[in-house]
């Protein structure tokens, strides 16, 4: 092998490794790691004359969302915030195909676990210092108060990011940590993964906690742990006795509607606008990344206690993609799921290592905390955030090689 080609590997395999800690400090770190890895990647093809990217079970999926994204141009009221939407997808795809072909072994996903347990513990103990002193020592961001309760943010824009980033990561983390590794590795990653739970439980993100809760329960059902799944079940009869008492108050307000505890009344008013919108443009949608500039023409009228700004996300990322690239594009990317997960289901029958099916598992869990997560945040339309679900499944997918590998 030449040295530029080693040379080239090896910004490729750290940047890979940093991605996930990147994430956690700024966007303008994670962008400089992501533009460093790609102009690595593509001059290793140019060098090496190899095509462009691996084949994946998903390349039909992933054509289909971008050809669904360019035919909703046809009800774009704003081509050029489409024509950025279509980018920012193709940048997420091509760090997905990145992941997937240059993942290269055991040693290699180890890393990466260990920088997710790095970059959640960072988050959560700055998230921590923000409730306590009032900012994050990271970014300088002021606590956010509501209903009396102070919810970190952390260097993130808001709690509920805070927490995507946190639930998205800590299955990861935890599964390793509990299922696979002994001694002083293994009580990092529980260390990590307790202060993952503590910065979720500080955003006090409702949406977040269910998340973390399914994808953690999934993970012990998949591993066969009765203990984990007892423990998760008893966690639940505890929660409303440690709840605080401004959350209990606010339940008793909303007549314990879980509906309305979960979402709150204006996500509530969101959501119909958004299903308003969808039944206008139910085919192709109103043009990719024109949600917020359609949101007004499509507002329904809202009561006073439910009121909606006039430019807003969908705070679910289904409705959004319908509202967007309609019924279709929903309908693509919901395949693309059902292709990766049963991908995902025959590539662990394959694995013969332990710890790659402990990891396999894991990322599998940190995938449904995310998609748990987007029924109550917009996460597949915040480019920071975007990435962590893509960079998700590229990992994902670079499971099939390490099966096929002697």
């Amino acid at each position: 092998m030449s040295p530029a080609r080693r040379y080239l590997d090896f910004i490729i395999y750290w940047a890979i490794v940093l991605l996930p800690f990147s994430f956690a400090i700024a966007p303008g770190m994670t962008y400089a790691f992501m533009i460093l890895m790609a102009l690595a990647f593509i001059s290793k093809k140019i060098i090496t004359r190899e095509r462009l990217f691996i084949r994946t079970p998903i390349d039909l999926q992933l054509l289909l969302l971008i050809v669904a994204a360019l035919i909703s141009f046809k009800n774009s009221v704003d081509y050029r915030a489409s024509i950025q939407g279509v980018v920012k997808l193709l940048q997420n795809f091509f760090l997905l195909m990145i992941c997937a072909e240059e993942i290269k072994d055991k040693k290699h996903i180890q890393h990466i676990v260990f920088a997710c347990a790095c970059g959640v513990s960072l988050a959560a103990i700055d998230g921590l210092w923000q409730v306590i002193f009032g900012k994050d020592f990271i970014r300088g961001r002021e606590v956010i108060v509501n209903i009396g309760i102070r919810r970190a943010t952390a260097a993130f824009p808001n709690s509920n990011i805070l927490g995507i980033y946190l639930s998205a990561l800590a299955p990861l983390v935890i599964g390793t940590g509990l299922f696979f590794f002994k001694g002083l590795k293994k009580a990092l990653l529980l260390v990590a993964g307790v202060l993952a739970i503590l910065g979720i439980f500080l955003t006090f993100s409702r949406g977040t906690a269910l998340a973390v809760y399914l994808s953690l329960l999934s993970l012990g059902l998949m591993r066969k742990s009765r203990i984990m799944s007892w423990a998760l079940i008893g966690i639940i009869l505890v929660c409303p006795f440690i709840m605080p008492q401004s959350i209990r108050n606010w339940a008793k307000e909303v007549n314990y509607n879980p509906l309305r505890f979960m979402l709150n009344d204006d996500r509530i008013s969101a959501y119909k606008n958004a299903m308003n919108m969808i039944q206008h443009h139910p085919v192709v949608g109103v043009g990719v990344n024109t949600f917020s500039k359609n949101y007004l023409t499509y507002k329904l009228a809202e009561p006073d206690y439910a009121k909606t700004t006039d430019t807003m996300y969908a705070h679910n990322i289904y409705l959004h993609m319908a509202g967007e690239t309609g019924l279709v594009g929903l309908g693509i990317f919901l395949w693309l799921l059902f292709v990766l997960f049963r991908d995902n289901f025959l590539t662990l029958g394959r694995l013969k290592d332990d710890y790659l099916k402990v990891a396999a598992i894991s990322i599998s869990a940190c995938l449904i905390a995310f998609l748990i997560n987007g029924l109550t945040e917009t996460s597949l339309y915040y480019a920071r955030i975007a990435m962590i679900f893509w960079f998700l499944v590229g990992i994902s997918l670079s499971f099939r090689r390490l099966a096929e590998a002697k």
